[in-house]
């Protein structure tokens, strides 16, 4: 806990059960005052690399390393234009170190980052890694995915026709937006959301979200403190098989992380000021039209001054003479001061209050219940199969005791129980590890 602080968190990461390498990453950027805190805020970063051999894992480290370096050397922009250029920075970085070598080209990697500061909780993101908020009894996705399964589920929501369409057997793991393939990247941030006392974040690579349902992580990332909230979330994907590397970070805000945005805070700036505040150039058609209703004035007041015009006419041709001269002075105002402004595209500004993105994207219930306890006390049984004797008894008594005691609606016990049926296939897993033995257990069909 930083100090002024109230926020409790812990990052995890883990393997998993069928990589040889860890191509995730993750990173966190503290303040170290309050008056640091009320200036860039937290900084959580979780990144899933992609590419062969080690080039998945060094992207994904380059990011981990330079968003944070970049925000924080950003601090005295607003927090959503330090984000956004950071993660363009980083993503610079990787493609410049994809295209130095053959083994490296095309190398990518995931990036989502949260930023809590004084005025709600801010969530830069390119990738299908995610970023969730639990605050009571509900779960929201506050990330979107980029990848290809949400862009279908979105042409079928507006009711594009896809010939062939079936969502049941597009693969998950396509990704339609990543860092480091390409030179520019384009950068979801969503937010600010407000932040209340208690409300829980959780970063994931798709190693923990593919494995472990959205109402399971916000029930185990809701009741547990963080540490053991991560360590239980990375251990369930675990007992799932993990075939993916996992990743977590479990933030917790306390009374000092409560958004306190009022009406009267200064905008934030979306983009840099311009460089030099150049003239516009010469308005011509302006000055053209302006001449053009002088000389139309000029016209009429000579018609008007005839001695054989009716008085209608004179009527008539004072009007246009009126109606010219009008239009010439007006017009050439207009002119005068478009001249005057300064040239370039004005400075985007986000009030308090406004919000970018669309987020929350999803949103579940995910108060513990019996049938959702079940599920993870079945997973653990099936999983510790394949253990020896003594664990196996262990995890499967804990599991047995997470079913008892959801059954008689003593649900914060039963989630304690399940978290130790866990912990034990955890552990087992972690001692075939160091033994070498490969024994891990079973995994779930």
């Amino acid at each position: 806990m930083a100090i002024g602080s109230t926020l409790d968190y812990c990052d995890r990461t883990d393997i998993g059960r069928r990589r040889s390498n860890n191509q995730d990453s993750k990173a966190v950027l503290e303040p170290w005052s309050r008056e640091i805190y009320k200036r860039r805020g937290w900084l959580f970063v979780v990144a899933d690399g992609m590419g062969a051999h080690a080039a998945g894992e060094m992207a994904s480290a380059i990011a981990a390393e330079h968003v944070p370096l970049v925000y924080e050397k950003l601090a005295g922009k607003s927090p959503a234009l330090a984000l956004r250029q950071a993660i363009e920075q980083a993503n610079s970085e990787i493609h410049s170190k994809g295209e130095s070598s053959v083994d490296l080209k095309g190398m990518g990697t995931t990036c989502t980052a949260l930023v809590l500061v004084p005025r709600g909780a801010l969530v830069g993101h390119v990738g299908d890694s995610r970023a969730y908020r639990v605050r009571g009894r509900r779960i929201e996705q506050l990330s979107r995915d980029h990848s290809l399964v949400w862009e279908l589920q979105d042409l079928q929501a507006a009711g594009e026709a896809v010939p062939g369409l079936d969502l049941r057997e597009t693969p998950k793991n396509i990704i339609t937006r990543s860092m480091g393939p390409h030179p520019q990247v384009q950068v979801d941030l969503e937010g600010p959301f407000p932040v209340d006392e208690g409300d829980v974040f959780v970063l994931c690579s798709d190693g923990l979200s593919g494995q472990v349902g959205d109402a399971e992580i916000g029930l185990l990332a809701g009741t547990l403190p963080p540490r053991e909230a991560a360590e239980v979330l990375v251990g369930l994907a675990l007992v799932r098989g993990a075939p993916d590397n996992v990743t977590v970070i479990v933030a917790r805000a306390g009374a000092k992380e409560v958004s306190k945005a009022t009406a009267g805070d200064p905008p934030w700036p979306l983009t840099d000021e311009p460089a030099a505040a150049a003239p516009r150039p010469v308005p011509w058609r302006l000055l053209a039209a302006a001449a053009a209703s002088l000389f139309a004035a000029l016209v009429a007041i000579g018609m008007w001054q005839q001695p054989e015009n009716t008085a209608l006419k004179q009527a008539v041709t004072l009007a246009i003479a009126g109606l010219s001269l009008l239009s010439f002075i007006s017009t050439l105002l207009f002119a005068f001061l478009g001249f005057l402004s300064p040239h370039g595209a004005a400075q985007r500004l986000l009030p308090a209050g406004a919000k970018l993105g669309g987020g929350p994207y999803r949103s579940h219930a995910c108060e513990a219940t019996a049938e959702l306890l079940e599920g993870i006390a079945a997973s653990v049984e099936t999983a510790a199969e394949g253990l020896d004797g003594p664990l196996r008894a262990r995890a499967e008594e804990s599991a047995r005791q997470a079913r008892s005691l959801a059954g008689a609606g003593d649900y914060r016990a039963a989630v304690g129980a399940a978290a130790a049926a866990i912990g034990v296939y955890a552990a087992a897993v972690e001692a075939a590890r160091a033994a070498g033995t490969g024994r891990q257990g079973r995994s779930p069909a």
